[in-house]
């Protein structure tokens, strides 16, 4: 159910204290000024603006779903602010800028699923100790999440019963460490004119944390054809062609 495009599954790990404990990257919470992520004045205020993770997600909602009509796509922030138009992984970077202009760390997290499905991305907070997510999708399911989770595995099952395929299947399977978007240089992932493979290859090659065992894989059911009905409802249908 999830956006990202190319079908690269990340590799699995054992465990999940690591990765509910694991802030990937420098701790420091400055703000970025506009030099850090290599805006205009101009676009950086669009971020600052958004001061909110609330307010983040409400903008993120306002741009139409990238379809990849001309082929796969990775946008950076500026290409998203340029173009108008987001997929997931595509969103939790915009978000994650807007996070980081505005005194929080620029996290993401990857959500693995089966190979039936398309992995997906969020950008992660915390207010009170507890984890939120900011969400690009198209549909009513994996949107944003209030901050009520005490931790990432919580934060990602949260997710389960709506990620699944066309056939009903639920899919998720794992989730990442979370990962700090101040590791790469902005020019990848901020400016970039072309497509950011590398910034998309670094997030799915994170260490992932299995959510489910092989015995409750078999215990699951298919979403009922009420919900795969429900499940239908596109924000921004495609164009006709």
């Amino acid at each position: 159910m999830g956006t990202t495009r190319r079908r690269k599954h990340a590799k699995k790990a054992n465990g999940s204290r690591l990765a509910e404990r694991a802030l990937a990257g420098p701790r420091r919470r400055r703000a970025a000024r506009p030099a850090d992520l290599g805006l205009t004045p101009r676009e950086f205020a669009i971020l600052k603006r958004l001061s909110t993770p609330a307010k983040i997600q409400a903008f993120l909602n306002t741009i139409p779903i990238n379809h990849e009509i001309g082929g796969e796509t990775v946008l950076s922030v500026r290409e998203v602010l340029r173009q108008r138009r987001a997929h997931c992984i595509e969103g939790a970077m915009l978000a994650a800028a807007a996070l980081w202009a505005n005194g929080d760390p620029p996290l993401v997290m990857h959500l693995d699923c089966d190979t039936s499905d398309y992995p997906h991305v969020i950008a992660l907070f915390r207010r009170g100790g507890a984890w939120g997510a900011i969400s690009k999708t198209n549909g009513t399911p994996l949107r944003y999440r209030d901050p009520i989770y005490r931790s990432l595995r919580e934060l990602a099952l949260s997710y389960f019963h709506e990620y699944y395929n066309k056939r009903g299947h639920k899919t998720l399977r794992s989730y990442s460490m979370s990962f700090d978007l101040r590791r790469i240089e902005a020019a990848e992932w901020v400016t970039a004119s072309k497509s950011c493979w590398k910034t998309h290859d670094r997030i799915t090659e994170l260490r992932h944390f299995p959510l489910i065992t092989a015995r409750q894989e078999r215990l699951l059911t298919r979403r009922d054809p009420f919900e795969r009905k429900a499940g239908k409802i596109v924000e921004y249908p495609r164009p006709a062609t």
